[in-house]
């Protein structure tokens, strides 16, 4: 019989790190310890999903509850029917594909047939903040090439040009974390497209995605709140360009590449983010990311601490986990 273990941990930001909805200063995780018959280990982290009602108490009782069905031969697609999309499902799901790498000796990423894996550059994500706070934000983050702004409905245009005048340079994501509406995104996105901004992530209320029917802005948009898994892709379409893809909402690795599978064909432009945590969050989100355009993955640059053999972050550029991290 395969054993579970979970725990609650919580990691400590580098700042108050505020968005639209809410305002942090430590990131709460689930830790997931898969051990196999064979003594091998397998784990797996999530965050879960903190608008949709996840709590970490949530998820240790759902983990709990499928603990003493697990078997040594459990399957990804066993755990697809014992729990929904969020956060406990990603914990165990990556856990378990972190278990059978070690068991055979193979890499979750050759596992999953992809291609040898290369570095990709993640954006840094700056939170809500007053001037002073957000000017010296952009001016220490000039060795990222690419920032991701943290917008709401009253703090957008002026975050945008003040970030622009401390980082001249920079590629800019924007995301107002479903702050906006149909009116204000109009309106706001013409200036956006001057200033230099190349995405907007999540303008309306998941939804209320019907609303941007016929929008004819240039930004493209990406769909965060508002897509979970692949059923949500019939909704997306032709109202967002992309879609982000995050672990602890479709509920782990093997959902989220059979998103990126079925994005493709559809059409869809491909995004992975994060909702904070570890390098051993990120791990798995940096196999999605060897197919994405843009990339999220800077939850370990945004704590005070990470994990041991951390993913190595220099100047945006995210290095290839090592084994004893996680796949």
């Amino acid at each position: 019989m395969m054993r579970c273990t979970v725990e609650i941990e919580r990691w400590q930001m580098h700042e108050v790190f505020a968005t639209s909805r809410d305002a942090i200063t430590d990131i709460p995780v689930i830790l997931v310890t898969l051990t196999g018959a064979g003594g091998h280990i397998g784990r797996g982290e999530a965050a879960g999903v903190d608008y949709a009602g996840e709590t970490p108490a949530s998820m240790v009782e759902q983990v709990k509850s499928v603990a003493l069905r697990l078997h040594d031969g459990v399957t990804a697609a066993e755990l697809r029917t014992w729990l929904p999309a969020g956060g406990a499902r990603n914990a165990l799901d990556c856990a378990l594909w972190d278990l059978r790498a070690k068991e055979t000796g193979i890499p979750v990423a050759v596992r999953a047939g992809l291609p040898a894996l290369k570095p990709v550059r993640t954006v840094l994500t700056l939170g809500l903040a007053d001037e002073a706070a957000t000017r010296r934000k952009a001016r220490e983050s000039r060795h990222y090439p690419e920032l991701k702004l943290k917008l709401d409905a009253e703090r957008h245009l002026d975050v945008v040009r003040m970030v622009r005048e401390e980082h001249p340079t920079a590629r800019l994501v924007v995301d107002a974390n479903q702050a906006w509406d149909r009116i204000l995104l109009d309106r706001l996105e013409p200036e956006m497209r001057e200033l230099g901004v190349e995405l907007i992530e999540q303008p309306v209320p998941h939804g209320e995605d019907a609303s941007l029917d016929g929008y004819a802005g240039r930004i493209p948009l990406a769909a965060d709140e508002s897509c979970v898994d692949r059923q949500s892709f019939a909704d997306l379409l032709g109202r967002y360009q992309f879609i982000n893809i995050k672990l602890d909402k479709c509920g782990g690795l093997t959902e989220a590449l059979a998103m990126v599978a079925e994005a493709q064909t559809m059409g869809f432009g491909l995004m992975v983010g994060n909702m904070c945590g570890t390098s051993l969050a990120m791990a798995p989100g940096f196999l999605i990311a060897q197919s994405c355009a843009h990339v999220d993955l800077d939850g370990p640059l945004l704590q005070r601490l990470d994990r041991d053999h951390p993913i190595i972050f220099q100047e945006g550029w995210m290095s290839i986990p090592e084994s004893a991290l996680w796949g």
